[in-house]
């Protein structure tokens, strides 16, 4: 945070543009990054950016900046900023915007507007912005008065980063971006309260419904990740021996390879994972939120009690009858209720090592099938192995995305990253590049199909550009998979969902990119290796065959629970 920020007092400097203004008011709530296309009636802004000390991401698309954005407040907590110029600029910043708010991640995004003296009219690019962004933000706003710069900045993040974390919108006329205060303006100083501790009394009603419980069994959300409570989580688990389930947002918060992990649940079909929760009478929701996944999937009948553990309430839901709710942060809240339980109070989490053993049976048998094109598997288990746990992998949504997040083994929370509020196709490549700013440290691979990847492909360019080495796999099946396979589930047929591609390979090194194409199972492993330690950036192409699909759900249709 700049100095500017935590003392709130006022500059005795003759008064800067509001461009200016509200660069410093950035900088004071930690902004890194900036991700945007500038236009005309932002370009002050842009300027103003300039040695601030926050470096500017030009990107090709301003999808792919509201993608970036949002990814990197995902990973770091902090709101992820984008910026566009108004009218079509501003329009392509919402999708992203709107899968930040549907995926509780961080995100401030700005955009231009015209002058105030003609948006109260039909003018060339103007539309009304607030009224399109306000039903996919928390907040939308336009800065109207040059003095209200550092009250609406903070106003902004404390909004993002709250306890749902989520998107705002401010749109910046272009004369008030131009204009100067009444005075000399600082940023507001940052004050973050939150309440965390869990209510006692609260407490001591969830311990009168596990006393009872018979088959209690953890279900841990995204909200778990956010709030860090992996630690706290395993505590808990193996005070109780209770088995544990994530969504595919919460993928790695507990340990895919603990005795007592259930795996991911959130697949369209009764998953493996889905058996632990068919004789479940208590189910134990630790920053779970509706919107992951449909909770009709693990109580049908309504009939199980929820204890809700999160830092807001729940969403209403015939489904997810919440029997208690206690609010304040997970970690401590698990800490408080594993704290009260009797002494020696204890369950039995057998039916875990049995849906261990079918996920590692998928996971062989894709390890050991050389099929070309490649079986699904064989990818899921070929990214693991290349992979270390602490590597960052981004599942576009597609088929790819279905396997990945029933299949892959995730140890660390965000470390799998997929979309499943909005699900949004196209995120992962733009996506990558935030997540490698946000964690340098990490290797990182997009894997995407090919009709994700060319929804974005032009931000390889940015990559190269900005020096942001990452890798992007691309399951090449020339087709929308995903949908072919929901057509055939549902119809017995299907329509409309075949393409072409250009060649890859050259696509990628038009760019400057690396670019391959696998020719033979073998050829994935070793590939994926060395793209991932040479550094720079690679495309690589692999041919898929979905077929596996339709077996998949004919398996599971006929695998009978519970275990």
């Amino acid at each position: 945070m700049g100095t500017e920020g935590a003392t709130g007092a006022r500059n005795t400097a003759a008064t800067e543009d509001v461009a200016h203004l509200l660069v410093r008011c950035l900088r004071a709530e930690g902004v890194e990054y900036v991700f945007g296309i500038p236009g005309e009636e932002n370009i002050r802004f842009v300027d103003a950016l300039d040695d601030s000390g926050i470096r500017y991401v030009l990107v090709r698309h301003e999808q792919a900046a509201s993608f970036m954005a949002e990814i990197y407040g995902r990973l770091t907590g902090r709101a992820g900023v984008c910026s566009a110029t108004l009218g079509p600029g501003a329009i392509n910043l919402l999708l992203g915007v709107a899968d930040a708010t549907t995926n509780s991640a961080p995100l401030v995004a700005l955009a231009a507007q015209g002058s105030l003296r003609r948006v109260h009219k039909e003018s060339h690019q103007v539309i009304d912005l607030v009224s399109m962004f306000a039903p996919v933000t928390q907040w939308a706003a336009q800065i109207s008065c040059p003095d209200g710069v550092p009250e609406m900045t903070r106003k902004a993040f404390k909004t993002a980063q709250s306890e749902r974390p989520g998107a705002v919108f401010l749109a910046v006329p272009e004369d008030i971006e131009a204009a100067h205060p009444t005075e000399p303006l600082a940023p507001l100083q940052i004050d973050t309260v939150r309440a965390d501790a869990p209510s006692p009394s609260q407490i001591a009603r969830a311990v009168e419904v596990l006393t009872t419980a018979r088959h209690p069994v953890v279900l841990a959300g995204h909200g778990a990740a956010r709030a860090g409570a992996s630690a706290a989580l395993l505590r808990f688990a193996e005070r109780l021996n209770i088995p544990v389930a994530t969504t595919f947002h919460g993928k790695g918060v507990f340990p895919d390879d603990h005795p007592g992990a259930l795996g991911a649940v959130g697949f369209m079909r009764h998953d493996y994972g889905n058996f632990g929760f068919d004789s479940a009478d208590v189910l134990i929701c630790v920053g779970y939120e509706i919107q992951e996944f449909d909770p009709v999937k693990i109580n049908p009948n309504g009939d199980k009690r929820i204890l809700h553990l999160h830092r807001f309430a729940a969403e209403v839901d015939a489904h997810y009858p919440v029997a208690v709710g206690v609010r304040g942060d997970p970690s401590q809240a698990l800490d408080a209720l594993a704290a009260a339980l009797p002494d020696g109070l204890t369950y039995d989490r057998a039916g875990s090592a049995r849906i261990r053993t079918l996920l590692d049976e998928e996971l062989r048998y894709g390890r050991d099938n050389d099929a070309f094109p490649l079986v699904p598997q064989r990818v899921v288990a070929d990214v693991r192995t290349a992979l270390d746990r602490h590597d960052i992998v981004l599942a576009d949504t597609g088929a790819g995305k279905m396997w990945m997040s029933r299949l892959y083994p995730t140890y660390e929370p965000d470390t799998c990253l997929v979309s499943n509020g909005l699900s949004t196709m196209g995120f992962a490549l733009p996506g990558a590049i935030a997540a490698k700013l946000a964690r340098p440290d990490r290797r990182v691979l997009a894997m995407m199909g090919d009709g994700a990847f060319l929804m974005n492909s032009q931000e390889l360019e940015t990559a190269v550009r900005e020096d942001i080495p990452l890798v992007v796999l691309v399951l090449v099946d020339e087709e929308y998979g995903l949908i072919t396979w929901k057509m055939e589930l549902e119809l017995g047929r299907h329509g409309h969902t075949r393409f072409t591609n250009p060649d890859l390979v050259a696509y990628a090194r038009s760019f400057g990119a690396h670019g391959c194409r696998i020719e033979s199972a073998e050829q994935l492993l070793p590939t994926l290796t060395r793209a991932l330690d040479n550094g720079g950036v690679s495309v690589i192409a692999c041919p898929v065959d979905y077929s596996e699909n339709l077996r998949l759900t004919d398996r599971l249709g006929a695998l009978s629970g519970p275990f």
